[in-house]
């Protein structure tokens, strides 16, 4: 493609204000003070309030807070910082009879398994709930409940 003949074809890239569009020509959207004119006053600092001073040396406090996302217990040992010990864990994992548990027990009952085969839930720990605690300091850390 080739330009039109009436347009010349820039042979550098516009400069910073004419890419950004400043134009010194075109009238500004708020008054702009000119040289040897003081501000309006509007924008400016306000004046400090009855019977406190401009200065006041008052010391400012900062404090501090660290944010810990909660943590998220499941059925496998996690890899965690133990709030009691502060070290770096991985979970030592208990599994205890739960709702889940005894409502399988109650169903192979009702479906009639009464000589003993009700007793199974209690066997399996994909049905049991599960207690998280820490190898170093014993300290229990959470729970995942089947239900």
């Amino acid at each position: 493609m080739s330009a039109p003949s009436g347009n010349p074809v820039p042979s550098a890239p516009p400069s910073y204000d004419e890419a950004v569009g400043i134009n010194m020509n075109y009238p500004h959207p708020y008054p702009v003070p000119g040289p040897g004119q003081k501000p309006d006053g509007k924008g400016v600092n306000p004046p400090p309030y009855m019977g406190q001073s401009a200065a006041a040396n008052n010391p400012i406090t900062v404090q501090t807070v660290y944010v810990q996302q909660p943590v998220i217990f499941y059925d496998r040992p996690i890899q965690m910082c133990c709030p009691s010990c502060n070290q770096m864990i991985v979970t030592r994992v208990t599994f205890e009879p739960g709702a889940l548990t005894w409502l399988s027990c109650g169903g192979l009952c009702l479906l009639g398994c009464i000589g003993g085969c009700c007793l199974f839930p209690f066997c399996i720990d994909a049905l049991k709930d599960v207690d998280h605690s820490c190898p170093n300091c014993n300290t229990h850390l959470g729970s995942y409940k089947r239900l």
